[in-house]
């Protein structure tokens, strides 16, 4: 039986189901891709160019049943839905309008006689293998640069996003992707494997847990296939000093709750001074209180959604109450609903012992982490102290302290005075467990081109 299915978080109710890919499916899939990508790379990247800008077109004209269609799957809000929306349609619509200047072929100086070219070539067909929060931002951030360069795309989706993943397929061949270049897949663990095993792909995309990715890595290092993995993050969030503690406090407490803190890059450790942590607490506290469950297709103010699962949510109450026996102490929140529904209130968290085991992990919800530190040294020290190495920021009244601070944390993506800078032409990405490769920007176009060499003899 498929596990492929839409689920509402909010009730529990299976709302759809969907037939799992047979072995003879996917040898078609990894055909018709094959077979597309020696078509499509010879277009001129201007005609690939002018059927993504489509892509994002289509995005925008659908923009309020695509919303409706991830909020249902996976609990979003509307207005966060739209947003996210907004976000992909602007990413898919950044490679169609700048991707061609970013891979025009240029020169380099040579000593030896004749003329040294760089290209950008693609490579073939590659694999995504993509999360549940994010539905439409992940896929955009992956396929819109690779279709632009000339490859064709696999796309594996979360087993609760089968509606939306079969959309966006609908809405590529709607904008003239050729049947075949974007291809759904409701792929087993064992199908991906095969997939990535099979010479026609080159190359494997990852958005996911530690655990995926060291699985996916370790199959794409066996078949020599290049890799991109972006996994967790425990993302430092430093507060020095603040003229207004309220005002941080919200900013940090809004960033923390987005998508109901089902965010690789949140703000996941509040890292504070301890002559601003009273208050800052004290804010926190006041803004998790009184929140009550709501209905994500139609919330209201002071409600909050349902994580994307019961068992995600049943996860992250565990890791609390972990927490708490080991010594920590929930300052608010922290509530899991009864029943079937996915809701758990966003809580607050301080006084995690370091030598505890619930130090070192991520929660994948709306719980914001607070540590109080005593000089800028020990900030610097415990915003390192971390096997993940995805995002951080530091903020201060003083921008130099805070650059100071920023430009020694061991991560991929640092910030002063803003927790988190995310626009289609910035780089995403991580350093250590958090796993390796770029997406978005200039960067992210790179990943999966054959930097070619080609060389015309004097």
């Amino acid at each position: 039986m498929s596990k492929y299915r839409v689920q509402n978080p909010a009730t529990g109710e299976i709302l759809e189901t969907f037939e799992a890919a047979t072995d003879a499916q996917i040898e078609q899939t990894l055909a018709d891709a094959d077979a597309v990508y020696r078509e499509w790379r010879e277009r001129s990247v201007q005609d690939r160019a002018a059927v993504v800008k489509r892509v994002a077109e289509i995005f925008e004209e659908r923009k309020e049943e695509l919303a409706r269609i991830i909020a249902t799957e996976m609990g979003k809000s509307i207005a966060e839905s739209i947003d996210e929306v907004e976000f992909a349609r602007d990413i898919i619509e950044y490679y169609a309008v700048h991707g061609p200047s970013l891979i025009t072929d240029y020169e380099i100086p040579s000593t030896v006689p004749g003329k040294a070219y760089i290209e950008h070539r693609p490579v073939g067909t590659l694999l995504g293998v993509m999360p549940w929060n994010f539905p439409y931002y992940q896929v955009a951030r992956f396929a819109a640069p690779n279709l632009l360069l000339g490859n064709t795309i696999l796309l594996k989706h979360a087993d609760i996003c089968a509606r939306s993943a079969l959309t966006i397929q609908e809405i590529m061949e709607q904008a003239g992707v050729p049947v075949g270049g974007y291809q759904n897949v409701f792929a087993s663990h064992d199908q991906i494997a095969t997939i990535i095993a099979d010479p026609r792909v080159q190359g494997v995309s990852l958005t996911g847990s530690e655990r995926a990715g060291a699985i996916i890595g370790a199959q794409a290092g066996a078949h020599l296939k290049k890799c991109v993995l972006e996994l967790g993050g425990i993302d430092p969030m430093v507060v020095l000093d603040a003229d207004d503690v309220a005002a941080v406090a919200k900013e940090a407490w809004d960033f923390r709750v987005y998508n109901v803190g089902q965010v690789c890059n949140s703000n996941k450790r509040l890292i504070v001074m301890d002559t601003i942590y009273d208050e800052f607490v004290a804010e926190l506290k006041k803004l998790a209180t009184g929140l009550v469950p709501g209905d994500q297709l139609n919330l209201a103010e002071g409600e909050y959604v349902p994580l994307s699962t019961r068992a995600a949510a049943e996860t992250v109450n565990a890791q609390v109450q972990k927490a708490v026996s080991e010594g920590a102490t929930l300052v608010a929140g922290g509530v899991l609903s009864d029943g079937l529904g996915a809701h758990y209130s966003p809580a607050v968290l301080v006084d995690v012992p370091r030598d505890s085991e619930s130090y070192g992990e991520e929660i994948f919800g709306p719980v914001a982490t607070v540590y109080k530190v005593s000089s800028d040294e020990e900030a610097l020290e415990l915003a390192n102290d971390c096997a993940l190495g995805l995002g951080g920021s530091v903020f201060s009244t003083d921008e130099a302290r805070a650059t100071r601070v920023a430009s020694q944390l061991e991560v991929g993506m640092s910030h002063v005075n803003t927790i988190a800078a995310e626009a289609a032409e910035i780089p995403f990405g991580g350093v250590k467990r958090s796993g390796f490769g770029r997406e978005m920007g200039p960067l992210g176009i790179g990943e999966f081109a054959n930097k070619r060499l080609f060389f015309v003899s004097a």
